[in-house]
């Protein structure tokens, strides 16, 4: 009897050992899902965070018949609800409702109790949210250039609002931006954008960057100045204001993104299978339509897509939080 050679042998038994794990996984992905999967938003209920969750989770409910249920665990900048996703069970019955702060931002400013790339499997990215860069009505500028043309007059004595504190989008995306200018002011932190708003309305700060749809609310009523807008391309919520990159700072590229990442390990076939119904819930004009009221631009990128995006992401954030000097308390 012909006996194959114990090499040989191996080779073939791993071959054979991948074909039915590629099996196993495909089989279980075509029965998925066969009971509720929970989605754990970090956030609390009512937010654009967790609005984006309902949104997204009720259009996969009705797609996959079976509930998407929202659970929102609160604190830590999300971690809470990051950290339970990532010690979950890979079967795509656990998700994770991720976002920029607590993906991006959280990481660069202290070790968290998860790592972002090697514990979790991305997902899908469903939309991002640009920023954009407003001044009060009696500053002067009325441009991006006209801005840092003013500020360099009075460096160190200028002073702008940072939203949220210290590591928040619209503080981190200030910072970047003075950073490349090359200006100084002097930061002010809030609790949060709507007094921090109130203060710029009422002159008492002259500029802070803030979440686009807040921005064209202002703007309609006459109370504010929107110079530019955080994202690459145009916004289009509003199409006439130009890009921080296109005036005079290219590639300046920040915004909120929201997304769904899974625990690492989960069967790849579950992962596209998500995937393709946020793809396919980017190009449904209702369902953009929906997301244009959390100021949502649709996006739907592949899990392939969305790791690069991710590193990009991370990398941005980095920089922001080395250049405002933000560290966690300890």
């Amino acid at each position: 009897m012909n006996r194959i050679p114990s090499p040989l042998r191996t080779s073939l038994l791993s071959v054979a050992l991948l074909a039915g794990l590629a099996a196993g996984g495909a089989a279980q992905a075509q029965n998925w899902p066969e009971r509720p999967v929970r989605v754990l938003v970090g956030f609390a209920a009512g937010g654009n965070i967790d609005n984006l969750a309902r949104l997204t989770c009720a259009r996969l409910s009705e797609t996959f018949g079976q509930q998407f249920v929202v659970e929102n665990r609160v604190g830590a900048m999300g971690s809470l609800a990051a950290d339970a996703v990532a010690r979950a069970q890979p079967d795509g019955y656990t998700l994770f409702w991720a976002g920029t702060g607590t993906v991006s931002i959280f990481p660069a400013m202290g070790k968290p109790p998860y790592d972002t790339e090697k514990d979790f499997a991305p997902v899908s990215v469903i939309g991002t949210s640009p920023q954009v860069l407003i001044v009060t009505n009696s500053f002067p500028a009325k441009t991006v250039q006209e801005f840092v043309a003013h500020v360099k007059t009075q460096p160190g004595k200028l002073s702008y609002a940072g939203g949220g504190g210290p590591g928040s989008v619209s503080n981190l995306l200030m910072s970047l931006f003075l950073k490349r200018a090359g200006l100084q002011m002097i930061p002010v932190s809030y609790r949060g954008t709507a007094p921090a708003l109130t203060d710029l309305i009422a002159g008492h700060i002259p500029a802070m960057f803030v979440p686009l749809p807040e921005a064209l609310a202002q703007q309609a009523g006459g109370k504010i100045r929107i110079l530019a807008v955080s994202s690459a391309t145009r916004a289009a919520q509003a199409p006439d204001v130009p890009t921080i990159a296109e005036s005079g700072f290219p590639g300046y590229n920040g915004v909120s993104w929201n997304g769904m990442l899974a625990p690492a390990g989960t069967p790849k076939a579950i992962v596209d299978k998500i995937a393709a119904e946020f793809a396919r819930a980017a190009k449904d004009p209702e369902f953009v339509k929906q997301m244009d009221k959390y100021g949502a631009d649709p996006l739907g990128l592949t899990p392939e897509a969305f790791a690069k995006f991710l590193k990009d992401d991370m990398a941005l954030w980095a920089e922001a939080v080395k250049v405002a000097g933000v560290t966690l308390e300890r």
